[in-house]
């Protein structure tokens, strides 16, 4: 067992204190056109946040039992040295790139990540905004596992990934030096993520670089200023909805469709995607008649 630390405890007083000085500037220096802070907002990312916590604990007991299964199979060993653990955080970015990638593109995987765009603010609380179903990211990383990467290591890798993208979570940054902003992840891209138009939507996937959506096109420049939320926005602050709420809309459509293909398409599409109106019997075209005779 490696023995690396635990960056998420060890960043949490860096977390308090950048929000904190996050809230006082949106004081002092309000800008009319930011998202900005709302109470209930931000209480209910913190909300969501403690939830993820403890859900996470009970998630881990089968996800580890996997984990350790796979490294135990393979004949691999990845050693945990100085010059490993950079290659393992530059292979974790890739694998969560696609994690990340794929919980918007897949409808099910997306009734999880729906609840950290479900915010109409941007705001370093708005990182904390995390799903309570979180199970549906351990099979990106298999890969790892399997290459002999220990189970420690990777969630130490997922642990990095994590804390770095908490300060990209801000419209009180605005773009950086650009070869910073070519390579890494900014707040300047992640503004883009979390928007909802749609030239803006489904892009800047990466966690910590951006160099993978510009070699496999997901990359956009922020230009106009984004608008936060959902295409359809859920109007509540209660946890559970905001949990739950994607979940409870695939089983309404899977109630109401109509054989197996639909179900599967409500499952596994887009989530947008709206099977195509069936065409009945009597409304098929028939042949035209032929016009009457005049006098």
């Amino acid at each position: 067992m490696p023995n690396l630390p635990d960056v998420v405890l060890w960043s949490i007083p860096a977390f308090v204190l950048l929000t904190v000085v996050e809230m006082v500037s949106h004081r002092i220096r309000p800008d009319e056109d930011a998202a900005g802070y709302e109470a209930k907002d931000a209480a209910t990312s913190l909300g969501m946040g403690l939830g993820s916590l403890f859900f996470d604990a009970l998630w881990k007991i089968p996800v580890v039992a996997v984990y350790t299964a796979v490294h135990e199979l393979t004949p691999l060993r990845v050693p945990v040295l100085w010059w490993t653990i950079p290659l393992m955080l530059l292979a974790q970015d890739f694998l969560y790139y696609w994690q990340h990638r794929g919980h918007h593109v897949v409808r099910v995987l997306w009734a999880c990540h729906v609840v950290h765009h479900s915010s109409r603010r941007f705001n370093l609380t708005t990182a904390l905004r995390q799903p309570w179903t979180s199970i549906t990211s351990w099979p990106f990383y298999l890969p790892m596992i399997a290459l002999g990467v220990h189970p420690a290591a990777v969630a130490f890798c997922y642990s990095v990934n994590l804390v770095y993208q908490f300060w990209v979570h801000t419209e009180r940054v605005g773009r950086l030096p650009r070869p910073f902003e070519y390579v890494l992840n900014t707040p300047s891209h992640h503004r883009v993520h979390h928007a909802s138009q749609g030239g803006y939507l489904d892009r800047n996937f990466g966690g910590i670089l951006i160099v993978w959506d510009r070699m496999f096109g997901s990359w956009v420049g922020e230009t106009e200023r984004p608008v936060y939320g959902l295409t359809k926005n859920i109007e509540t602050h209660n946890p559970l909805r905001v949990a739950t709420h994607e979940y409870a809309a695939i089983a309404r459509d899977l109630r109401t469709a109509h054989g197996w293909r639909e179900r599967a398409g409500h499952l596994f599409r887009g989530p947008g995607w709206q099977p195509a109106p069936a065409t009945r019997p009597d409304t098929r075209p028939t042949a035209p008649t032929a016009p009457e005779a005049t006098a």
